[in-house]
Parts: C-alpha cells; sequence; structure tokens
C-alpha cells in the first residue's frame, strides 16, 4: 500500500535524525523550555502505536498514548519504537486502505455527552498520520537547528512538496 509506504519512509527519515543525535541532544529542550526533539518523536510514534493497537477491534483513539518517556529520551528506545512501528506498517496490504475504523473525537463533545466515535478508513488515517508526522519533523528540525545540528532540507518537508522541488518547479516552498 502506497500511503503505508510514505509512511516508512518518513519515519526512515526519524531513524537518520536518531542516528545523527546523541541522547543528550536528543532529549535537550528548545530555548524557553519547549518540547525537545525527543519529546516530538515520541508524541509522532505514539500516534502510530495507537493507529496500529486499534485496527484490530476498528477503534483508534489517539488520546490513549503511552508517553513513555524511555522514548523521548533514548535514541536507542525510540529507534526500537520506529522498528516495531514499520513492521506494523509494512505487513499492510493493499486490500487494507479501505477498511472502515471509528477515531475517537474528543474535541466534537459536547460536555457531558460522551465521546463521539467518528467514521474513518485505514487509507485516511494514514494520511492524517504522514502530515502530523511531517509537521513534528518541522518542530524537531527548527529545535535542532537553534541547537546547531543541522538535519538536512528535507527533513521536516512534506512529500508532495519534495516531490514538487525534484520537478524543478520550486525551491525552498514547504
Amino acid at each position: 500500500m502506497i500511503i503505508a509506504l510514505q509512511n516508512v519512509r518518513i519515519l526512515d527519515q526519524g531513524l537518520e535524525m536518531l542516528r545523527a543525535l546523541d541522547d543528550d541532544a536528543y532529549g535537550r529542550s528548545a530555548p524557553g523550555g519547549r518540547a525537545s526533539a525527543g519529546a516530538h518523536l515520541r508524541h509522532v510514534l505514539d500516534y502510530y502505536r495507537c493507529f496500529l493497537g486499534g485496527l484490530a477491534g476498528g477503534r483508534i483513539d489517539y488520546d490513549a498514548r503511552e508517553r513513555d518517556p524511555g522514548i523521548e529520551a533514548s535514541t536507542d528506545t525510540a529507534g526500537a519504537a520506529i522498528a516495531a512501528i514499520v513492521g506494523g506498517l509494512e505487513k499492510l496490504t493493499p486490500d487494507d486502505a479501505g477498511i472502515a475504523v471509528e477515531v475517537k473525537v474528543d474535541t466534537a463533545a459536547a460536555e457531558g455527552s460522551g465521546l463521539i466515535w467518528s467514521r474513518s478508513s485505514v487509507a485516511r488515517e494514514l494520511q492524517f498520520l504522514l502530515s502530523h508526522t511531517v509537521h513534528h519533523y518541522a518542530l524537531i528540525s527548527m529545535t535542532l537547528r537553534n541547537a546547531g545540528v543541522e538535519l538536512g532540507d528535507d527533513f521536516g518537508v512534506a512529500p508532495s512538496t519534495l516531490e514538487y522541488r525534484r520537478a524543478g518547479q520550486a525551491v525552498g516552498a514547504r
């Protein structure tokens, strides 16, 4: 499934980032006490883990995140988490794209009305995860750039923008 492979490619960028950092640089908060690269990556991986964990039951609750502090402090732990997620994504087949799932919508629930579940599909959630990951990678890139670490021009850039650049139609657009 192409969208699953795009997610694997973006997660591979995360592995490349981890190889370029030591635990101190990875876990160091940005100036002003803002989230570290590790905190952003842990957040991204939490979403993937919720997605994969919810597939069997057809219900994905992105608020039920583990928030494992080890993932945001250790490049080795984060790398192992990425490898496990990639393994799960690689098991998806083209037939899985159209599988219907329900996703918890917490902001839409009126006070006291309980949970509201929204209809979605595996492919749509993979699109969301890709966009969510790119967004956080862009934040990671800015955080690390401010600390003097460069990750390259492609890190934190949407696949569609990279393709647009490759076609020679734009330089520097994000």
